[in-house]
C-alpha cells in the first residue's frame, strides 16, 4: 500500500485532455510524487505488464557518474496521474529487480531523453535490458529532418533546450543549472537520504513534462520516422552494453513495417557496429580538438559515439544505415592503420 504522498508537482495535460480541463489557464494538473522504497508502492499495471493494459510512462535515472561503473540512485517514473521516485539506494536490488519486467516489456513504452547511459547503468548494475523506449532526443532530430531542417547526426539537443522549444513545452528550466552546480560541488548529491525537497523537485522535473512532449511528437512523426525512432531507440539502449554474445539475449530489433517495405523508397536496415581501438590510440582517432573524428562524422550519414571517460574507453560505436556504417568502419580502420 502506497504511503500518503508529502510532495506534489504539476504536469501539463496532453492533447485531447481538454474535456478534463477546458479552461486554458488550468492545463496543468496537480499530481502526487511518491517516494518508493518497496515494490508494493508501485502500480500493479507497471509491475505486471500486460497487452490488455499498455502503458506510456516518462522515464529517467539519477545517480553518481551514471554508467556501468557508477551508482544508480533514483529511477523516475512519470504516469499521467502521479510521479514515482524509485529509491534504488534504500530499496536496493530487490526493488530494482521487481521493476525489471516493466523495463524490459514491449507493453510499456518508456519515454526518455537520451537513454544510452541509463540503459548501461541498468544493464551492468541490475541485469536489466531496457526495451521499448521512445527517446525524445532521437525524435527531435527525426522531426527536424522530416520538416527540412536537417541536423547532423552528431548535433544532439539537450533536454533543457527541448523544453525551451515552444513547439513542445516552451518553458525555461533554470532549476537544472542549479542542480548541475550542486553536482559539480558534490558528486555524491543523489546518494543522500532522506531525499531533500530540492532532490525530490529536481528528480520530478526531469520526467514531469515527458508525456506531454511525447504526445506533441507523436502528432508530428510520419510512419517512416516512427520506425526509425523505434530502431534507433533499441540501438541506443544496446550501445554501451557490450557483452560477449553479440546482443543475442536482447530483444530483436523492430522490423521494417510491411506498408513501408512495399513502398518504392524502402528504408535501409539500421545496425550498431562496435570497433576496438588499440590501447592508447583513441586520442589519435579523435584528433586534435576532435578534428579527426569530426571529419569522419561529416563523411558518413551515421552516428559515431566514443565510450570516453565513462567507458568503455577503447571502443567506437557506430549507428546508422548498413552502407553508411560500413563506410565509417572502413575510414576508422584506415586511420588506425596509419597509427603504426
Amino acid at each position: 500500500m502506497a504511503s500518503p504522498p508529502s510532495h506534489q508537482t504539476c504536469v501539463p495535460l496532453p492533447s485531447g485532455a481538454g474535456d478534463k480541463c477546458p479552461d486554458h489557464e488550468a492545463q496543468l494538473l496537480l499530481v502526487p510524487i511518491h517516494i518508493v522504497t518497496h515494490a508494493s508502492q508501485l502500480p500493479i499495471e507497471f509491475l505486471e505488464p500486460s497487452p490488455e493494459r499498455p502503458l506510456v510512462i516518462g522515464f529517467d535515472c539519477e545517480g553518481v557518474d551514471l554508467c556501468r561503473y557508477g551508482t544508480l540512485c533514483i529511477m523516475q517514473l512519470a504516469f499521467p496521474d502521479a510521479i514515482y521516485l524509485v529509491d534504488a539506494v534504500q530499496g536496493g536490488e530487490m526493488l530494482m529487480k521487481a521493476c525489471k519486467p516493466a523495463l524490459e516489456s514491449s507493453y510499456i513504452t518508456k519515454v526518455i531523453h537520451d537513454c544510452k547511459r541509463d540503459s548501461e547503468a541498468l544493464y551492468f548494475q541490475f541485469g536489466i535490458k531496457l526495451h521499448n523506449v521512445v527517446d525524445t532526443q532521437i525524435a527531435y532530430s527525426l522531426i527536424e529532418e522530416q520538416e527540412g531542417r536537417t541536423r547532423s547526426p552528431y548535433d544532439y539537443i539537450s533536454f533543457v533546450s527541448l523544453l525551451a522549444d515552444p513547439r513542445y513545452c516552451g518553458i525555461s528550466y533554470i532549476e537544472k543549472q542549479e542542480v548541475r552546480v550542486l553536482l559539480r560541488q558534490d558528486p555524491e548529491f543523489w546518494t543522500y537520504r532522506p531525499l531533500s525537497e530540492l532532490m525530490v523537485r529536481a528528480a520530478a522535473d526531469d520526467v514531469r513534462f515527458l508525456l506531454y512532449i511525447y504526445h506533441k511528437m507523436m502528432e508530428k512523426l510520419n510512419k517512416q520516422s516512427l520506425w526509425h525512432l523505434a530502431v534507433h531507440g533499441a540501438l541506443y539502449c544496446r550501445c554501451f552494453c557490450i557483452n560477449d554474445n553479440e546482443y543475442a539475449d536482447w530483444p530483436s530489433l523492430p522490423r521494417i513495417p510491411d506498408d513501408l517495405a512495399a513502398e518504392r523508397n524502402v528504408p535501409e536496415e539500421e545496425i550498431l557496429s562496435v570497433l576496438n581501438v588499440p590501447p592508447g590510440k583513441m586520442g589519435l582517432v579523435i584528433g586534435r580538438r576532435g578534428a579527426s573524428i569530426q571529419s569522419i562524422k561529416e563523411s558518413c550519414n551515421a552516428e559515431i559515439l566514443i565510450g570516453g571517460a565513462k567507458g568503455p574507453p577503447d571502443k567506437v560505436f557506430i549507428i546508422g544505415p548498413v552502407k553508411q556504417v560500413r563506410k565509417a568502419e572502413a575510414i576508422l580502420r584506415g586511420r588506425m592503420l596509419e597509427m603504426y
